[in-house]
Formats: C-alpha cells, sequence, structure tokens
C-alpha cells in the first residue's frame, strides 16, 4: 500500500510539474513570478505550515473527541489505514503532501480559482459510502485553507508543511488505532 501510494502521489507530482512549468510556463513553487520575486522566508513560511497544521490538528481532535460522526469517521479512516509503522506513515505524510499541494495548489488552482480546485480537492477525498461524507467536507474545507494560504504568502511551502504536519501526526494515530481493535 505504502508503495503504490508514493508512487500515485510522486505521479501527481509530476503531472502538476509539467503542466505549471511546461505548458504554461509558470513557477511551480509560487502563485506566479511576481510572487517568486517577492518570495517571503522558507522559514516564515515553514513556521506558518507548522502552526496551521498543528491547529487543523487540534480541530480535528476536537471534532473526534466531541462528536459521535468524528469518532465514527476516527474509526473508519484507521480502519482504511491500517497498521503502518511510523516510517511508513512518514513517508505516506510527505508523498500526499506534496503530491496533493503541487496539483492542487500548484497547478490546478492558478487556472480553475480557489474555489473549484478546493471542490475537486474535496472530491479527491470521497469515501465510499454517506459515512465519508464528513472528511470530504472537511477536505473541501481545507482545501479551501490551504488554498487561502497559498494565496496569502505566495507560495507552496506554507501550504505544503501545513498538509505534511496533518498527515504525519494524523496517519501514525490512525494506525495505532486500527491496530487496537478488530474491523468490524
Amino acid at each position: 500500500m505504502v508503495r503504490l501510494g508514493v508512487v500515485f502521489y510522486l505521479a501527481m507530482a509530476c503531472v502538476a510539474w509539467v503542466w505549471r512549468v511546461l505548458v504554461q510556463g509558470e513557477p511551480m513553487l509560487f502563485v506566479s513570478e511576481a510572487a517568486e520575486l517577492q518570495a517571503g522566508s522558507l522559514c516564515r513560511d515553514g513556521a506558518i505550515g507548522i502552526g496551521i497544521g498543528l491547529a487543523v490538528v487540534a480541530v480535528s481532535d476536537w471534532l473526534t473527541s466531541r462528536t459521535h460522526w468524528g469518532e465514527h469517521l476516527s474509526r473508519r479512516l484507521a480502519e482504511a489505514v491500517g497498521p503502518l509503522s511510523l516510517p511508513q506513515c512518514f513517508v505516506l505524510a510527505l508523498a500526499s503532501g506534496i503530491g496533493e499541494e503541487f496539483f492542487f495548489r500548484g497547478a490546478l488552482q492558478p487556472v480553475v480559482g480557489l474555489g473549484w480546485a478546493s471542490f475537486l480537492f474535496g472530491l479527491m477525498h470521497l469515501g465510499p459510502d454517506r459515512a465519508w461524507l464528513p472528511w470530504t467536507g472537511f477536505a473541501m474545507v481545507m482545501g479551501m485553507g490551504l488554498g487561502g494560504l497559498y494565496i496569502l504568502t505566495g507560495g507552496i511551502w506554507a501550504p505544503l508543511v501545513a498538509h505534511v504536519v496533518i498527515n504525519g501526526v494524523n496517519l501514525p494515530r490512525l494506525a495505532h488505532r486500527s491496530a487496537s481493535f478488530v474491523p468490524s
């Protein structure tokens, strides 16, 4: 599963890079050439991404502990993730953060806009049945937030770091949770 995920996200990043850089002639890591010239600090954008990522993890924790649908969704996600080692979780977190941010924020959003890119990001997180709809909705909201961060900072680093932090914290938790019960 991990190898397939890495290949999928690498392909997603490559398609994004070809589309944005070779076809459109635009920079991959920045909203525009002008933003590239006025690029902020990588450390600043990384710190913003870490802060936003940890805030999203806190909201996710709160929703999981305070709502029935959040608890149910967490259980379903844990079943889907299954037992993964810590290194596997981190590799998937890094691959998904890079692949999805390059594609949705770096390549797609400049062409279709924030709303459509966020909607399509949410659809990518559509599950097999209605129980997954909160995850899809949460992903759409996150798409808006990450896309807004992309616009605000002028580059891909803050949303990419936030995405990796969110997945890097939540994937090990889900993998650990999956080991604590027999799937239903």
